[in-house]
């Protein structure tokens, strides 16, 4: 991997302000030539970091963004587990993107869900199609135009990166890994609770023009340097490689302790 893509922070302050700056340029160059900002979101420690700086600009058309989530729990909106709950607490709620361009999914169809996983596998294949069906459905209505679209193609995807290598519900060796067609997958085996989920595929994330992966502290360290350092490793991190666009990391000194070689460089 290009080392000039790795972006290397002494604390989280640092880190989320150059972040901050890169969503910001992106915001402005895609606004200027497609009228609007598609960004992918993930969970975890990650909407905070977006949020501590960017809530606080005063440069950005907030109105033209339509912000998705890359991965999202399959539970009420306001539950503890639900990526949309936390990113509207950490950031949604002190910015002024209009709430019908934050897509979510459609809690109305959780309980049929919940029904189907009583009844056995026909059951809930039908149940969890119908969910991420009408995901797919809300990624058609801003990304296809008059010409149909293979993949969505975001402005900016920002992911994490777990311990094991899992990135967006992307679980290691895990058979969503060799999908190769589809917007939206469902996985009910997640190892990490809750288990029923759905997930951006691949091919999605890979289509994005920029990908923005975010890691912080030393329990990411052996994980960092299997995923940038070792071009044979296939977990699901390392599986990331943009087909036209940008991939940046951002790492805290801690999370990149173990990391050889590293240029640090600005993203500006």
């Amino acid at each position: 991997m290009n080392a000039s893509n790795i972006h290397t922070f002494s604390n989280t302050r640092e880190l989320s302000v150059d972040l901050a700056d890169l969503t910001v340029k992106l915001s402005e160059e895609s606004i200027k030539s497609r009228d609007r900002f598609t960004v992918g979101i993930s969970g975890g420690s990650l909407p905070k970091l977006l949020a501590s700086d960017l809530k606080n600009r005063e440069d950005i058309e907030w109105d033209k963004w339509h912000v998705f989530f890359c991965d999202e729990r399959l539970v009420p909106l306001d539950h503890e587990d639900s990526n949309y709950s936390l990113c509207k607490k950490e950031f949604f709620d002190h910015v002024p993107i209009p709430g019908d361009q934050i897509y979510t999914i459609d809690p109305s169809l959780l309980p049929q869900l919940e029904t189907a996983v009583e009844k056995g596998t026909e059951a809930i294949e039908e149940a969890s199609l119908e969910i991420v069906e009408d995901y797919e459905q809300k990624l058609i209505s801003v990304f296809a135009t008059v010409n149909a679209v293979k993949f969505p193609v975001f402005d900016l995807l920002l992911l994490g990166v777990g311990p094991d290598g899992h990135t967006c519900s992307l679980f290691p060796d895990h058979p969503l890994l060799d999908l190769t067609i589809g917007w939206v997958a469902y996985i009910g085996d997640s190892p990490k609770p809750p288990p029923r989920r759905i997930t951006f595929t691949l091919p999605v994330v890979n289509h994005a023009h920029n990908i923005a992966f975010v890691a912080t502290g030393e329990g990411k360290q052996d994980v960092l340097k299997e995923i940038i350092e070792n071009p044979e490793s296939r977990l699901p991190a390392a599986l990331v490689h943009p087909v036209t666009g940008k991939l940046y990391w951002f790492l805290d000194d801690a999370a990149a302790f173990k990391l050889t070689s590293l240029k640090v460089t600005s993203v500006i």
